[in-house]
């Protein structure tokens, strides 16, 4: 189906029965999809702003301010990625159980005081303890996918993931250059000391962070259905309005006061000549492993509604081996994106010293800045291929192909150490294509992985994320600054690790939901 450059704006198409669109208005924010869209990536955008906003200025400023030792450095970065470990597994069931967006406002806020606090710093104990805290607000990020996974249909859900994640995951290569700005800014227009204008610099992050909170709890809905709470009254009542349709339909004229609608049970089966158009865009294909023909949508609708979090449901979907896959995948694509971005700028300006501070770090932001394109293209390709194919094994077999590839990069950066700044920063960019490309076809699949457990699947993948980036940055730290060595030995784990996991079923085996 080609591309409708008038759905950026428009009014989406809906699933009557779960009410979530089939098109993405990114340009529309009056269309409360389009507002869904717009805050969830941008409120993903402003806490991954705040949650790196103090390396830009560590290297130097805080650095001789509070006189810190590179160990002590390390250490704050590797608490950061700590605490947002935690929140993000935390995050996945308060979404299944509160709703994303509630917990998406809560963990804003709850980030928000430590980031104001951030001029209280007078040690590098303090600065530990504060950054540790300021990790909170990279459990965003779970919320942030969750919320648009519940608004967006499987035939866009994809693509619509990558794009909140991927323009979100840019606001850690914006901060390299706003953080600064705003400091000189401070110095030379305001006359502040050093000293005191990097406290001063927190203050604009706490203030975006803060009111944009009060927009999602002021401006948008838990659902498309509605509240959260009311979900699957809410679910039963669409259901019961489509039989009733679909009903009339089927009687070829016959007056609808004529008939009675049949109630939605779980194993009742609804034929249409409409369902094609308006359930899916896949009509009259057959799920490969399950036999269902599209017109089931209706019961697969009611099958994707998150449940109550329980323990014997959760244990049952974490310890899956679909889900072990999600963790694998992003264990290894976005820990490789946390510990390359940690580190980037100081490899740049040991092989290149004639860039300078400055312009090192100029160009290590501009791998996080290359996720508002690359993070995206690996969801649209997702969609696109499970488009065609109409199978999931597509989608996984994009995933594992694109973290092969950003490994096989990560050896070839590493084994011949570029001194070329042509050949490193090509290299480099090829590297960010995959790896970013590649999250987001880990969570073009997610949405279809144990729907019922949506926030939790998502925060367990998102937290291993965390856990790669620790793993990899205490490589880095038991290497000193042999850059290169840490970067061919990641390239080796990632490789072996997604060869090892490629065997693995999409989904679990008579899974209903999330075709």
């Amino acid at each position: 189906m080609a591309f409708n450059v008038a759905s950026l704006w428009q009014a989406p198409i809906v699933n009557p029965v779960n009410k979530k669109a089939q098109s993405i208005p990114v340009l529309n924010p009056f269309n409360i999809y389009g507002r869904v869209f717009l805050l969830s990536w941008w409120s993903f955008f402003i806490a991954f702003w705040s949650w790196y906003a103090f390396p830009p200025l560590l290297t130097v400023t805080i650095k001789k301010d509070l006189h810190l030792s590179q160990a002590q450095i390390s250490t704050s970065n590797i608490l950061g990625l700590t605490s947002t470990l935690i929140v993000r597994l935390t995050a996945g069931a308060a979404c299944d159980r509160f709703g994303p967006r509630w917990t998406f406002a809560a963990i804003l806020l709850a980030g928000s005081i430590p980031t104001a606090l951030a001029g209280t710093v007078q040690s590098a104990a303090g600065l530990i303890t504060l950054r540790f805290f300021i990790g909170i607000l990279g459990g965003s990020f779970v919320p942030c996918q969750v919320w648009t996974t519940g608004f967006f249909d499987k035939n866009v859900v994809g693509t619509a993931n990558a794009l909140t994640a991927g323009w979100g995951n840019a606001g850690s290569g914006i901060t390299y250059f706003v953080m600064p700005a705003i400091f000189d800014s401070l110095v030379q227009r305001q006359h502040l000391t050093a000293h005191v204008a990097w406290r001063v610099a927190f203050i604009v992050p706490f203030i975006l962070i803060t009111g944009t909170a009060a927009l999602i709890i002021i401006f948008c809905p838990d659902a498309p259905t509605g509240k959260w709470s009311t979900r699957a009254y809410d679910m039963q009542r669409q259901t019961d309005q489509r039989d009733a349709y679909v009903s009339t339909v089927n009687n070829r004229g016959e007056p609808f006061e004529g008939r009675k609608a049949v109630p939605w049970t779980p194993h009742s089966r609804i034929v249409s000549d409409n369902v094609g158009e308006l359930g899916s865009d896949r009509s009259g294909s057959k799920d490969q492993d399950l036999g269902l023909d599209d017109e089931d949508f209706v019961n697969a609708a009611s099958w994707e509604l998150v449940e109550k979090p329980t323990y014997h449901g959760s244990i049952k979907a974490i310890v899956s081996l679909p889900t072990l896959t999600l963790i694998v995948s992003y264990f290894c694509t976005f820990g490789t994106e946390l510990a390359v971005n940690s580190f980037l700028g100081a490899y740049y300006f040991e092989n290149f010293p004639t860039l300078g501070q400055s312009g090192s770090g100029r160009w290590a932001a501009m791998f996080g800045l290359l996720n508002a394109v690359f993070r995206p293209l690996g969801g649209i390709i997702s969609d696109l291929l499970y488009r065609v194919t109409g199978s999931l094994w597509a989608k996984k077999m994009l995933m594992h192909t694109l973290a092969v590839i950003m490994g096989g990069f990560m050896l070839v950066i590493g084994l011949i150490d570029p001194h070329s700044k042509a050949m490193m920063m090509g290299l480099v960019t090829g590297l960010a294509f995959f790896e970013e490309a590649g999250n987001g076809s880990v969570f073009a699949l997610v949405p279809h992985v144990h729907p019922t457990s949506n926030g939790l699947i998502t925060g367990i993948a998102g937290a291993a994320g965390d856990l790669g980036g620790i793993v990899y940055l205490l490589i880095l730290r038991y290497n000193g600054k042999d850059y290169a060595k840490v970067i061919w030995i990641v390239g080796i784990v990632n490789i072996a690790l997604s060869l090892s996991i490629a065997w693995i079923r999409p989904i679990p085996k008579g899974q209903r939901g999330g075709r």
